[in-house]
């Protein structure tokens, strides 16, 4: 459902398009339309999207967004991501609140995971 005035959607940019589309299928089970060789979107995840073509990337230490997934299992979903091919920039620490760590996926991009569920002490 739209709604005036809230976020709607969210675009990143990705070099390499497939093996970004093939990381977030794996690890998370999305699906992609592709709009031409240079951009596809993907659905209800939350927040609807889009990844384009560009020799850019997403990280938090130059300002940029973060988006953060949440995870019942941090454990789990951590190692699910490293096995689709994500690289752990920050592995697991504990915040007020709960746990999370951050990795990006294949074309650079940085995300995050959090959870509210103790793990690791």
């Amino acid at each position: 459902m739209l709604r005036h005035e809230k976020i709607n959607y969210v675009e990143y940019a990705a070099e390499d398009l497939e093996k970004t589309k093939g990381f977030f299928s794996q690890a998370f089970g999305w699906e992609f339309t592709d709009f031409g060789a240079e951009y596809t979107a993907f659905s209800d995840q939350g927040i609807d999207g889009g990844f384009y073509k560009a020799e850019l990337k997403s990280e938090a230490a130059k300002g940029a967004a973060l988006l953060v997934f949440y995870s019942e299992d941090i454990i789990a979903t951590r190692d699910k991501l490293i096995q689709a091919g994500a690289m752990i920039v920050r592995d697991i620490f504990t915040f007020p609140g709960g746990q999370r760590f951050h990795f990006t996926e294949p074309s650079g991009n940085e995300f995050a995971v959090w959870t509210d569920k103790i793990a690791l002490k």
